[in-house]
Parts: structure tokens; sequence; C-alpha cells
């Protein structure tokens, strides 16, 4: 919506840029960039106080924007004639000394409009008429800053400044490049100075140095001081600031006031109205916050913003919030929010049918919306398994693109399962693992068995506690993860994002460099603690969550890392396989086939069945089984494998329901080459056999 005005900016054309430039803030009143480019266009053509005006008003709706006081100050470029020295030299060179002052509001031009070339090729044509003329290193200098270097600009404005002390554009510069490399003390006292010097300028200068003493941590100081300009400025964005900024300071009473004017004098506004929320909050005025919207509501009624805040204000899914949401809906009937909002009133007084029914009247409005398709589907599982299935497929004929129906083929795999069709089910999902696999890792490799180890070391004293979590995929181990995570546990499940430890514990190749000699096994311990600074642990108490196990690590951990605990979940590994099909893992391993990921699972778990019976190292055995969507039972296994207490987390926090204990012997036919691989294996690990 910019590119007409500043099309027209470049090509010179003012005229059209000031037209351009004036339907553009009408058309977006509270759009800074908007008023922005309207002062540029007004200063090509001519107009340097309207100019200014403008900018101002986009510094009265974004007074915290640097660059719209950076702006200002080239706008205050008073393009002042040569003395008799200059304009000799200029004349002397072949130039026209009456165009210096042209060329550097060009360039300041150049610059608003980000042609920065075009600024530079200016400047330097101005610097050929008056090489050391200080508004020629305020240009320069701005253009450095422009172009990201703070370093270069600070060292050509500091030099200027001390040659043409009283140059108020270059002390206004020199602020500026103080603010970009961080010195905000300095650029604090560059900008009182200039203040003093220049009392007219206070307005606009005080706002800059409100910004300064907020990056200080002065909020206080900052409140007070952008006082004396609201006092002078009362617009709506400056009375936001203020409120906000004493907010930070912690002085939400003085806060109140402040916001409640912005709001009143511009509802809509979205930042206006989050501070004021968390005012209200802290405050614990509800009082004043429902009659405040409400005076808000009854101008602009439809604001969805305003609705959503009014709601944050009654006890969810009570009376009042039903009878707000029915006026939301009187306001705006057909408006999907709204509906939603009733919809989830009624889920929660258990009326399903109801919210069935808006679901269906929001997918009419807009054909193909995913949470609403979503409940009609799950609400077709619990009542009719095989129309479910027809819906999604549906949905799949119809699907835009092909993540979409990605998405809608792993759906079509749990409603068939639902519908009792566990073949289609599982074909379903094999596809789809067969297609992923070539963009994910290859299976850790697994080592042969072996019987003599080295001796477990005496434990450390006063060592810090250190638990090495893994599950198989399938496992559910990501529940474990969480409950520490939520429980404020020095958890680091970074080896499963995207900047992982460069440790020996990360690299597939571990394993085999320790049975074949290759790798020190105290020299793979060294590595891994030397590592923990980088991941934030300065104390080396850790939970670390491993990427695979392969019980050749216990050729480092037995003698080298004797206080470490491995805790490990587990659940019927015919049940862990299915989910790994249906729903991947957190560690994304290639699933080439489910008779090849049965093969390598069988042989990983039966290492951890030998280091279970033969007792290899101090470790837990966390079985999820019955307890993987219990969020108690999840909290009292782990206090009772570490002997501590935790935190259960929610409910929520655990994610969607998967398959139930068990599950996999519906899928007994379809999958039964993969599943009498694992028999023999579960059998090993206490599950039945059938």
């Amino acid at each position: 919506m910019y590119e007409t005005t500043l099309d027209a900016l470049r090509r010179g054309a003012s005229a059209e840029a000031l037209s351009a430039a004036q339907e553009l803030v009408a058309a977006q009143p509270q759009d800074p960039h908007a008023h922005r480019l309207h002062a540029a266009a007004l200063r090509s053509s001519g107009d340097r106080d309207a100019a200014i005006a403008a900018i101002d008003q986009a510094i009265a709706i974004a007074p915290e924007d640097a660059n719209l006081h950076l702006e200002r100050a080239g706008l205050l470029l008073d393009g002042r004639q040569l003395d008799q020295a200059q304009a000799a030299l200029a004349q002397a060179i072949g130039l026209d000394p009456n165009q210096f002052p042209a060329y550097v509001v060009q360039s300041q031009l150049a610059i608003s409009r980000g042609d920065l070339d075009e600024a530079e090729r200016l400047i330097r044509t101005a610097a050929r008429i008056a090489p050391d003329h200080p508004q020629v290193a305020a240009v320069e200098g701005t253009l450095m800053l422009r172009r990201g270097d703070a370093d270069g600009a600070l060292a050509l404005l500091s030099g200027a400044a001390e040659r043409a002390p009283d140059e108020p554009q270059l002390r206004h510069a020199l602020g500026f490049a103080y603010l970009a490399k961080g010195h905000f003390a300095f650029a604090e006292q560059a900008f009182r100075g200039l203040m003093e010097r220049i009392p007219a300028s206070a307005p606009s200068l005080r706002v800059l140095i409100v910004e300064l003493l907020r990056r200080q941590g002065r909020s206080a100081e900052a409140a007070d001081e952008l006082a004396r300009t609201v006092d002078v400025d009362a617009s709506p964005g400056m009375q936001r600031w203020l409120g906000e900024i004493e907010l930070e300071a912690g002085r939400a009473d003085s806060a109140l006031p402040r916001l409640r004017a912005a709001l009143a004098a511009e509802p809509r506004d979205r930042r206006t109205l989050s501070a004021l929320i968390e005012v209200w909050r802290r405050l614990g005025d509800a009082d004043d916050a429902r009659n405040t919207l409400e005076a808000a509501l009854a101008t602009h009624p439809q604001s969805d913003d305003l609705w959503r805040a009014r709601l944050l204000f009654e006890p969810f899914a009570g009376d009042e919030a039903l009878g707000i949401v029915e006026r939301w809906i009187d306001a705006m009937p057909d408006y999907i929010p709204a509906l939603e909002a009733r919809a989830t009133i009624h889920d929660h007084h258990g009326e399903r049918e109801q919210a069935d029914a808006i679901a269906h009247r929001i997918v009419e409005l807009n054909p193909g919306d995913t949470r609403s398709e979503l409940r009609i589907i799950d609400s077709l599982i619990q009542t009719d398994p095989d129309a479910a299935v027809t819906r999604v497929e549906s949905l799949l004929a119809r699907a835009p693109d092909e993540q979409v129906k990605l998405n809608l083929r792993h759906l079509l795999g749990r409603t068939l399962d639902h519908a009792g069709q566990p073949g289609a089910a599982a074909a379903t999902w094999i596809e789809l693992q067969s297609e992923a696999a070539p963009q994910r890792l290859p299976l850790p490799p697994v080592t042969t068995p072996r019987t003599n180890w080295p001796d477990l070391a005496p434990l450390p004293e006063d060592a810090p506690g250190v638990l090495l979590l893994w599950g198989p995929p399938g496992s559910l181990v990501e529940r474990l993860a969480q409950t520490f995570d939520l429980a404020q546990g020095p958890l680091r499940a970074d080896r499963f994002g995207s900047n992982p430890p460069n440790d020996p514990l990360q690299r597939y190749g571990t394993a085999e460099a320790l049975l074949d000699g290759s790798m020190d096994p105290a020299y793979l311990v060294n590595l891994w603690r030397a590592a923990l600074p980088t991941r934030g642990v300065n104390d080396g108490a850790i939970f670390d969550w491993l990427l695979w196990w392969d019980n050749s690590l216990l050729l480092a951990l037995r003698p080298h890392l004797p206080e470490a605990v491995l805790m490990i979940a587990l659940r019927d590994p015919r049940d862990m396989l299915l989910d790994w099909l249906a729903y991947g893992a957190p560690a994304p391993f290639r699933l080439e086939s489910p008779e090849a990921g049965a093969r390598w699972m069988a042989m990983v778990l039966n290492q951890v069945a030998a280091l279970h019976e033969q007792d290899l190292f101090p470790h837990r055995l966390i079985k999820l089984d019955d307890i993987s969507q219990d969020p108690q039972g999840l909290a009292v296994a782990i206090a009772q494998a570490l002997e501590i207490g935790i935190a259960p987390p929610s409910i929520e926090a655990l994610g969607p329901q998967r398959f139930a204990p068990g599950h996999w012997r519906a899928f007994a036919e379809p999958l039964a080459e993969a599943f009498a691989v694992l028999t023999p294996v579960a059998k090993r690990l206490g599950y039945p056999e059938a």
C-alpha cells in the first residue's frame, strides 16, 4: 500500500507523491509509516513546515520509534547558504554554491525514502562544494547509521562535532550514533545538551530522552520525564506510551488514567487495550475494567478485541460470559470468533449437540474451517465413525494444497481406526511413513551384546545430580520430559532442537567407537562435561534427554560417571511400534516399514532388558502404559523412582490422548509380522504374549 507513494518519490514526481500520500493517510490514519511518507512528500514539494507537522503526527502515534526522530532531525536542516569563502571555493571548481542547500535537502529526502545510494551521490556533490560544512558531516553520519556502520558514524560525527560544537544537526546525529552503539548515557547527555541550547526542540528531544532512560532501566524517571511532554501533547499515542512506561515502572495506579484516556480516544488500539488489561489485572480492578470496556463497546460494538477483553473479566463460561457472547453475536451476526466463543460455553456445560450445530454453521460460513471441521469429525468419531471417514475423505478430495492433504491423511488413519478398519488405518500410516523416510534420520546403529564390563566406580562425594532420560519411539518419554520441565527441573531437551550439543552422546558413531577402542571412555565423559556450560548448565546438575541409547555407553558411564542415573520410559513394545507408526516420535527416526522398525526396536529393547536383569548401571524403568495420560500418576512414578517430590503437570500439557494400553491387539492381523518380532522381548520385559 506504500508502493505508489514510494515510486512517485523515487521518480521525483512531487505532486503525484503528495496526492498518493494524502490518500494513504486518509485510509490509514493510525499508521505512523503513512504519516512518515506524507512528510517526505510534503518536503519534496517544498513545504518544510507541513512536513515537520506530518512527521510529528507519526511520532505522536509511535513516539518510541527512534527512526522517526532521526527523520525529524533531517527535516530540521535549515538549508542555509554558504559563507563567502565556501561560495568562492565552489565557484572555483565549477559548481553553483547556491545549489548546496538543495543537495543537502535532496540527500535527506533520499535517506527518508530508503534510497541510500542516491543520498550518497547527492551528498558527495554537496561535499565537493563545501567538504568541511557541518551539515555534510551530519548527512554522511546519518547515512552511515542507516547502513549499519555505527562505528564509522560515531567516529565521523565525533570529529565533526569537535570542529563545530554548536552545530545542532551534528549534535543531533551524534546522539543517534551513541544510541546505535548502545551508549545510552552518552546519547542522553547529547540530547539534553541540545535541548538546553534549543528550547524549542524540547518536546521532540524529551521523547528521545525518555526512551534512553527506559533502556538504562530507569523507568520511573522516564515516566516523569514523559509526563512533561504529555501535559502539552496529550495525543493517544503519547498517553498510551506514558501508561506503558508507568506500568513498566510498577506504577499501575498512575498508568490507569493515562491508558483509559488513550482507549477513549482510540478504542480499537490493540496495544492500548493490552496494556490496560495488564493494569486491571495488577490492580484487581474488574469493576473499572467492566465499566471502561462497556463504554468503549457502546461506541464501537463491532470491535473484536473489545469483546474478547470484556470476556476476560467474567467467570469462564458463566452466566455473565454467556450474556456478553450473546450481545457480541447480536452486534456481529455470523462472526466466526463470536460463534466459537458460544460453542466453547456449550462445551463447558456438556451441551455437545448445540456446540456441534455451531460448528456446522461456521463451516457453512467458511467452508473448510479447520477448527470446526475437526470438531465435527471428532463428534462423528464418537457417534458415527463411518461418517467421520466419509467426511475426511471428502475434505481430502477438495484439499487446496499438499500440506493440508498430509494433515488430512493422518486424520484419515485415526478415523479408519475408530471405524474398525485397522488394515486400512495401518496402510495409511505405512504409506505416510514411507513417503517421509527420505527426510528422516536413519535409525541409530545397535551394537552386539557383551557380558564383560568395567567396574562401576564408587559414587563420588557431593557429586551433582545427573539424570540420563531416554525412551524408544512410541514410549511417550516426552511426557516424562514435560513433567520435569514444568516442575522446573534442570531438563535439557536441546538434543532434539536446532542447536544440539556437540558431544559424543549426540553422534551415531560413538557406540562402535567405544567398542573398537577408537574412543577413550574417559574422553567421552570429559567432552560431555565440557559441553555443559554451553547448554546453560554451570553446576553440573542436569537431566539430559538423550537422542539414542546403546549399552556400549556403559563402557564410559560405569567407570567415569557413576553418579548418573538412567531413566528409561517403556510401554508394551507392540503399543510403542503402533504409536510410532501413527504419530511419529520426538526423534524423527526413519520408519521404512513396520517390520524394519520392529527389528531395530527389538535389538534396542533386548539391551534394555539385559541392563535391567543384570543391573548393569543405576537405572529406573518407568512403565507408562497406564499413566501416560495421568498427570498425577506420572508425578508419583517419578517421585517414587527418584525419591523426590514433583508437581504433576496439567492434563492439557500432556497433549492429546493416544492409544489406550493394549490397542495393538486391534492391529494383530495387519501388523502380524512386525508384532511377531517384538513379542519375545515384550515377554522378557514382563508383558503378556497375546
